[in-house]
Parts: C-alpha cells; sequence; structure tokens
C-alpha cells in the first residue's frame, strides 16, 4: 500500500503542533477525516438520491419502509423511532412523500387512533434505483482500497462507534 498524501488535516495538526507541541492532535487526525468523509459522501449521496426527487431524509424513510419487508408498512410511531425523528418532522416528510404517490397512509386496523404508512409500487420502484445509485457512490469512494483495507476499516470504524454511541 502507497501512504496518502497529507492532507488538510495534516495541515491543521501541523499548525497545533507548532504553536501547541504539548498537545496529543492524534484523536483530531481520526476524527477530522471522519467528519470531512462523512460530509462529503453526505453530500454526494444528496445529489445522488436528489436525481430521484428525493432527500436524503426522505429517502431514509422510504428506504425504512422498503427494509422491513412486505408488506412494507409501519406506523409513523415506529417511523419515528427508527430514523429518531420528531412526529412532527415524521409528519413533514410522509405528506411530501404522500404528495409524491412515494406512500400512502390508511388507519390502522388494529387501532383506531393509529395510521400505517406503506411503500406504493412507484415508491418501490424509485427506492430500489435509488438505493441502487446511492451504494454505486459509496463503492466508487471506495476504489482506492484494497478488499481487505475496506474489510479493516468496517470493522475498525464499528469499534469505534460502539465506544462512542
Amino acid at each position: 500500500m502507497t501512504e496518502a498524501k497529507k492532507d488538510a488535516v495534516d495541515a491543521i495538526a501541523a499548525q497545533w503542533y507548532a504553536v501547541r507541541p504539548d498537545l496529543d492532535t492524534a484523536p483530531m487526525a481520526v476524527f477530522g477525516r471522519i467528519y470531512r468523509i462523512a460530509r462529503a459522501m453526505g453530500d454526494a449521496t444528496e445529489r445522488t438520491y436528489n436525481r430521484y426527487g428525493i432527500s436524503r431524509g426522505e429517502f431514509d424513510v422510504v428506504a425504512t419502509l422498503r427494509r422491513s419487508g412486505s408488506p412494507y408498512t409501519l406506523s409513523p410511531r415506529q417511523l419515528s423511532a427508527t430514523l429518531m425523528l420528531t412526529t412532527g418532522g415524521m409528519t413533514g416528510r410522509l405528506d411530501k412523500l404522500e404528495k409524491a404517490g412515494l406512500l400512502c397512509r390508511t388507519p390502522d386496523p388494529h387501532d383506531r387512533r393509529g395510521l400505517q404508512v406503506t411503500i406504493t409500487d412507484r415508491g418501490l420502484a424509485l427506492i430500489d434505483e435509488a438505493v441502487s445509485a446511492g451504494l454505486e457512490v459509496q463503492a466508487a469512494a471506495l476504489t482506492g482500497l484494497e478488499p481487505e483495507e475496506v474489510e479493516l476499516l468496517t470493522g475498525l470504524l464499528r469499534k469505534l462507534l460502539a465506544g462512542v454511541a
């Protein structure tokens, strides 16, 4: 493996070393890169989903329904809990997605006060295309790594996440 070129995070750490050589900037080197990668990939993914007329947040709603399996139905409360959204935030997303014909809300047959949210055929087709396109963007970002490096990175990030979550 060839050593990567110095990047902006290296420059920031070097600046801190120049003015505060007593600081250990190793955490900054890790999390600065994680933040920059997350931001760049978030922006790239957002652009990809926008081609399908949805935002990342709206993608998350439709994708959650799709991942739930047939009949692709959850309550708004289940969606809110899964996506860590307030009920108000969820209502706004559901309104927009229903207006776009990607999902529908129907009364819950088991709870007179409740609703069920179900993906439409149009929503199912759209999410299947959008998730494939998003994965292509993510896979392209990993082309500089060998498969073993991707596996190692995945394991290290899983371990790091477990320590901070």
